[in-house]
């Protein structure tokens, strides 16, 4: 799967949501219950009760994108179910999609930049 670059926002929101919710009423959870805008290009994460289901939406600029995913074997890795909203690299976001533990990825060391070559 292609994925997001390291400038893009992904929103998870840590507690199940009803998934016969369609793209018009998850952009409505993002505004209403988030108090984001689903129109300004993160991504907004959205988890099942069922362990192994996620929906995803985000604007592309041209309208509203609704992926969802069902892994055939094994359970996504959810942060702890409560009310509220946490971000994601764009790496551990990888990790989370492809069925992986995003908790072991970890951001990189910031090089530090040399003021004059040696």
């Amino acid at each position: 799967m292609i994925g997001p670059s390291g400038a893009t926002r992904v929103m998870v929101a840590t507690k199940p949501v009803d998934f016969r919710k369609g793209a018009e009423g998850l952009a409505a959870l993002v505004r209403d219950a988030m108090g984001a805008n689903p129109f300004s290009g993160a991504i907004y994460v959205f988890r099942a009760k069922r362990a192994d289901r996620v929906k995803l939406i985000f604007w592309d600029g041209t309208g509203v994108v609704l992926v969802a995913k069902r892994l055939e074997d094994g359970e996504f890795r959810w942060p702890k179910v409560q009310d509220g909203v946490m971000q994601l690299s764009a790496a551990q976001f990888q990790a989370l999609i492809e069925g992986l533990d995003w908790r072991r990825i970890h951001e990189p060391q910031r090089a530090v930049v040399p003021v004059a070559a040696s």
